[in-house]
C-alpha cells in the first residue's frame, strides 16, 4: 500500500467478532501510519467502531444478520465508490459480504476462498485452517501483502477507547456504585455457550453476601435471564446484584465493563469487550474452544472442561447434557473471581486441551 491509500474492511457481523477485528485495524496503522481505514459494519457496530481511534469512518450496511439486500447492497456500493478505495478486505467468508466492494468497483478486493466467491475476490487468499487457529490470526492474514509469510505471532490488543463523561454519566443515571463484578451470563450465538443461570445466580449471592456490588450486563433480550439470576441469587441479590440486562446501550456497556474489577463471561461479544477495555476476565467456555476465540488480553483467567466431545461449536447441545458446562462448578469460578479481586492472578492458568484446539 502507498501512504496515501485508503482501504475498505467490510467487517463482521458479531460483537465479538467486531472487536477481536480492531487488532486487524492496529496492525495495519501500525504498518502504515498515514492509511486511511474504513469500515463497512451493520447498523448495531457503528459506535463501537467509534471507539476504535484507528477506524476513519464507517459506513452502515442496514441489513440483517443472513440478509442479503441487493438493493441495498447497491445502494451503499454506489455511495462508497466516491471514496475511490484502493483496496478492500472481506473478513467474513459469505459471497454477500463480497458484493458490495464488487459493485464499489474498488480494484483489489482481498478475501479467503469461500461461497463461489471467484471474480467477487479479485485477491484471493487461502483458507488454512491449520495454520490460522484462531479467528484473530485470520483477520490479519488478510492484511498481509499476498508474498508474507505469516501474520505476526503476537497480534496487537483490541484497545476500546473509554468515554469519561459518558461513563460518569450511565453511573449516575442508573445509580450504580463506582466499580463491581461484572457478570454476563449470555451469549447471543445460542445455549451451548451459556454456563447454567444458577450457578451465575450462587456465584452473585456468594459475591453479594461478601458485600460486592454486582452488575449483571446484557442484551434486552437477555433481560428474562438476568432477572432469574438476581433472584437466584435470594437476599444477596435483592441487597447487591442489579439486572442492568437491556438497561444500557453497547458503548455504555463498553464504559461500565472498563469500571468493573472484574468480567465473568460466557464466550461472548461482552467477554472481548471486557478484554479491550483492560478489565480482568474470568472467561467459561462450554461449546466453543479458548484456543479459537480467547480473550485478547493478559489480564484472563479461563475455565474450560475439555471433555472430550468439546469443542463441538453447536448452538445446542448434540448429546443434550451440556456437560462441558455443568463440569465447571461454581467454587472454581467463585475463587478465579476472588483471586482477580485481590490481583494475585498473576498468571494466567494453562486451558485443558484433552481434546485438541478444535477449529470450525
Amino acid at each position: 500500500m502507498n501512504r496515501r491509500s485508503k482501504v475498505l474492511i467490510v467487517g463482521p457481523s458479531w460483537v465479538g467478532d467486531m472487536v477481536m477485528a480492531h487488532s486487524l485495524y492496529r496492525f495495519l496503522r501500525q504498518r502504515t501510519p498515514s492509511l486511511e481505514i474504513h469500515v463497512l459494519a451493520p447498523t448495531w457496530s457503528l459506535p463501537l467502531l467509534e471507539r476504535m481511534p484507528e477506524v476513519s469512518a464507517a459506513h452502515e450496511l442496514p441489513l440483517g444478520h443472513g440478509e442479503i439486500g441487493l438493493g441495498i447492497r447497491r445502494a451503499v456500493a454506489a455511495k462508497l465508490k466516491l471514496e475511490r478505495f484502493d483496496r478492500a478486505i472481506v473478513l467474513p467468508r459469505s459471497l454477500k459480504a463480497a458484493l458490495v466492494p464488487f459493485f464499489a468497483g474498488i480494484p483489489v478486493r482481498t478475501g479467503f476462498r469461500g461461497e463461489w466467491r471467484y471474480g467477487l475476490i479479485n485477491d484471493m487468499r487461502r483458507f488454512d485452517v491449520a495454520r490460522l487457529d484462531q479467528t484473530v490470526l485470520r483477520f490479519l492474514a488478510l492484511g498481509l501483502d499476498r508474498n508474507d509469510d505469516a501474520p505476526p505471532e503476537r497480534p496487537p490488543e483490541p484497545t476500546l477507547a473509554v468515554n469519561e463523561g459518558a461513563r460518569a454519566a450511565v453511573l449516575e443515571r442508573l445509580g450504580l456504585e463506582s466499580t463491581a463484578v461484572a457478570l454476563m451470563p449470555g451469549a447471543e450465538y445460542g445455549e451451548a455457550k451459556r454456563w447454567p443461570v444458577e450457578r451465575f445466580a450462587d456465584l452473585a449471592a456468594r459475591l453479594g453476601a461478601a458485600g460486592h456490588p454486582v452488575w449483571v450486563l446484557g442484551s434486552a433480550k437477555e433481560h428474562a435471564l438476568g432477572e432469574a439470576l438476581v433472584s437466584g441469587a435470594g437476599a444477596a441479590g435483592a441487597e447487591r446484584v442489579r439486572n442492568l440486562c437491556g438497561e444500557t446501550t453497547l458503548t455504555e456497556a463498553v464504559d461500565l465493563l472498563a469500571t468493573a474489577r472484574v468480567a465473568v463471561s460466557n464466550d461472548s461479544g461482552l467477554m472481548h469487550v471486557a478484554a479491550a477495555v483492560g478489565t480482568h476476565v474470568v472467561a467459561i467456555y462450554g461449546s466453543s474452544s479458548p484456543l479459537f476465540t480467547p480473550p485478547l488480553t493478559p489480564k484472563k483467567t479461563i475455565l474450560y472442561a475439555g471433555l472430550s466431545c468439546s469443542p463441538c461449536f453447536a448452538r445446542e447441545c448434540p448429546l443434550h447434557h451440556l456437560n462441558c458446562l455443568r463440569a465447571i462448578d461454581v467454587n472454581a469460578v467463585h475463587s478465579a473471581t476472588l483471586a482477580a479481586l485481590s490481583s494475585a492472578a498473576v498468571e494466567v492458568p494453562p486451558v485443558s486441551t484433552t481434546s485438541g484446539a478444535g477449529k470450525p
